[in-house]
């Protein structure tokens, strides 16, 4: 048995986007994810379409259902046993419900699992804010809630993320494969964001080492965003999915393998802008695409998510990272990821 050395902690909190589960929920979860900004609500209707194409149901809380049930079954493995909360952004459960759970529980401090593996405003910073407002809005006795680090270069998350890269080249017929093209996949942000943080150089660590791992020469893999949103005048992370592959069918590419790695679990952004846009998109112009699967609960990736937090509460546990960087800091410093300007007219990503 290993010996702990912080016994403060005495739960684990898993913090996601959310996304609505029927048609009745499409509206008010678009309302909460864009309010307090000036979206007119004919460009939210447009959105709410996505989802209504899947007859209103968003799988990304299945998906972290799945996750954590994963997870729960990994952590005895790793001589963990604390209970599992569950809190998101968006949609319920919501944060301030579960932290008020979590007080009513007695739960005093719990390490935090954010669904995003790169640190930009939107995928880290925005949601410490949330369990920052979350807190003040339980009042006294709130929980703590502690993040554990980004996890772009964890060797398992690479290893998952190469894992599932390999199968979907696998499904090139062998005589084609080595003139196949890799489009690296992440959500588009505002130069903005990007500009005040590491998130486009992460990825760029994450798509590098994946392709190593798969032998996939640099000169065969891109790294490309989706999902873009906000007015056309303003300018975000390019080039587009759709344009990429356009444009390397017109180079003479005949087969291209779409690999989301910028995203945890195939939810919305990933179904709808890639299985369906893109993939239209690629049989219009007579490209062969096959998309890579996203590390959902890959073995391996679940075994990642124990290990950050065994790091965190036992002081002979590594911290594992390969690559150029090292692994990322535990406690973000005060001024990192800061919150972009929002223009009129700029939506929110979807779960």
């Amino acid at each position: 048995m290993i010996e702990a050395s912080r016994p403060d902690y005495d739960a684990i909190l898993f913090v996601s986007f959310g996304g609505p589960e029927g048609r009745d929920d499409v509206i008010p979860f678009l309302e909460n994810v864009l309010r307090g900004r000036n979206i007119p609500r004919e460009r939210m209707l447009e959105v709410a379409e996505h989802y209504y194409h899947f007859d209103g149901v968003s799988p990304i809380n299945q998906q972290v259902r799945d996750l954590i049930a994963a997870v729960r079954a990994e952590l005895p493995r790793h001589d963990i046993d604390l209970p599992i909360y569950w809190g998101n952004r968006n949609w319920h459960p919501l944060l301030p419900d579960t932290l008020a759970q979590m007080r009513s529980d007695g739960i005093r401090r719990a390490l935090g699992f954010f669904t995003s593996a790169y640190s930009s405003y939107s995928g880290c910073r925005q949601y410490r804010e949330n369990i920052r407002d979350a807190r003040e809005q339980i009042g006294e006795g709130a929980p703590d809630v502690d993040k554990v680090r980004m996890f772009y270069n964890h060797p398992d998350f690479i290893a998952a993320n190469a894992d599932c890269l390999s199968v979907a080249l696998d499904q090139i017929p062998a005589e084609r494969r080595n003139a196949c093209r890799v489009a690296f996949t992440a959500h588009s942000i505002p130069d903005s964001m990007a500009g005040g943080c590491d998130y486009v150089r992460q990825l760029q660590e994450t798509a590098r080492l994946t392709a190593e791992a798969c032998g996939i020469d640099a000169s065969r893999w891109d790294l490309v965003y989706q999902s873009r949103s906000g007015r056309p005048q303003d300018p975000w992370l390019e080039p587009d999915i759709v344009d990429h592959l356009q444009a390397i069918r017109e180079q003479g590419v005949n087969d291209a393998v779409v690999a989301p790695i910028g995203f945890l679990s195939d939810h919305m952004e990933v179904l709808y802008d890639l299985d369906d846009e893109a993939a239209k998109a690629s049989a219009e112009v007579g490209l062969n695409m096959v998309r890579a699967a996203t590390v959902g609960t890959h073995p391996r990736f679940v075994t990642m998510i124990c290990k950050l937090f065994a790091e965190r509460l036992f002081e002979d546990v590594p911290r594992e990272a390969i690559g150029q960087f090292g692994p990322n800091w535990d406690v973000c410093p005060v001024d990192c990821c800061p919150p972009p300007a929002r223009p009129a007219g700029r939506p929110a990503s979807r779960g």
